[in-house]
């Protein structure tokens, strides 16, 4: 076994069985994601939600996908038919592929590169594509609107998502996620992660990645009340649910990301209880809950007040922290606080 496994064939059955487990994973994990999404809601507005399909209404978001698969697919007569089609699908495996990258223990990863913080931000920024071509194929100017307001939001956000992430390689000298989960590792158990030193940014790392999702109170490319559900507007069925499901595979990706840059990823929280991939997936669900919490308790910002806290306070902020994290970490400040690349002997 062990010989067929090292030939080329089982290599390549091998990556196709991690790459299988991989999307499965985040398959299973969307279902779940989208039932809690609404019981949080439901919560919130002192409602039962989904609770009629399977026990306890469990079964409702596969309802759900069944519905919107066996439903017809409807093309717009003026609608470009091919890239019509592919928005949604490139939408949908951009937010897929990005998973390669991401650990859930020391060695529970698909792709263990060095530069895997560029790698998720190359195929991240890539999803603005699928947007734009939505609203673009459409042949209509309200998802085309749409489609621009939701490029405009991502790309100002990523600015300073970027920046605040600039802050922790600064503090560990590495791209690497598994060497940031690492640098974490102090023996100070919740209190040894990046969410202390990096404080302040965590905050602004939070609320930027639910602007980048479209996520409430920033979901403005898809305010019903002012552009028709925005870019996706003419999409129905299977090609719209690729689009929900690519938005909600993102959420997640960042909720991981998350938990890897500034809560120490698999790291147990205490110190005398062992690691485990358990307390990554367990931080993932924690920072979904707030997503959706967020979404049900937070009113809806104006665009232009939602343009100006990106460019005129989070970018200064952002660029700010950078600075000061540069020189912290330069002079080692408290035994190198925020100078972690002399624990992995970089």
């Amino acid at each position: 076994m062990a010989e067929f496994l090292a030939s080329p064939l089982g290599i390549t059955l091998l990556i196709l069985a991690q790459c299988l487990a991989v999307v499965a994973f985040v398959m299973i994990s969307l279902l779940f994601l989208v039932y809690g999404d609404r019981k949080v809601w439901a919560a919130v507005q002192m409602r039962r939600g989904p609770n009629v399909v399977g026990p306890f209404g469990l079964l409702q978001s596969v309802a759900d996908a069944l519905k919107y698969v066996v439903k017809e697919i409807v093309i717009p007569a003026g609608a470009d038919r091919f890239v019509f089609l592919l928005a949604p699908l490139v939408s949908f495996v951009l937010a897929m592929v990005a998973w390669a990258v991401i650990p859930f223990g020391d060695t529970w990863v698909l792709a263990d590169i060095n530069v895997a913080i560029l790698y998720v931000f190359a195929v991240s920024s890539l999803e603005v594509y699928g947007v734009i071509m939505g609203g673009w194929a459409s042949n209509s100017k309200y998802p085309f609107l749409g489609s621009l307001r939701s490029a405009a939001q991502m790309i100002s956000y990523e600015v300073s998502i970027g920046l605040v992430i600039i802050g922790v390689i600064l503090s560990t000298g590495s791209l690497n996620f598994g060497d940031i989960v690492r640098a974490q590792d102090t023996g100070w158990g919740f209190f040894g992660w990046y969410w202390l030193p990096h404080f302040p940014m965590v905050f602004l790392f939070f609320i930027s990645c639910l602007a980048e999702t479209n996520r409430a109170p920033f979901d403005l490319p898809e305010a019903e009340s002012e552009l028709v559900a925005g870019y996706q507007v003419e999409y129905s069925s299977t090609p719209f649910l690729l689009f929900m499901a690519g938005e909600y595979i993102a959420i997640f990706l960042l909720c991981a990301v998350t938990s890897l840059l500034f809560f120490g990823g698999w790291l147990s929280p205490i110190p005398f209880i062992p690691d485990s991939p358990l307390w990554m997936v367990a931080k993932m669900a924690f920072f979904f809950f707030l997503f959706a919490l967020v979404k049900a308790v937070v009113p809806r910002f104006r665009y232009d007040q939602l343009m100006r806290i990106g460019w005129k306070v989070f970018l200064p902020l952002s660029l700010g922290w950078v600075v000061i994290v540069a020189f912290l970490a330069r002079f080692e400040v408290l035994g190198g606080f925020w100078a972690r690349w002399t624990m992995l002997g970089i």
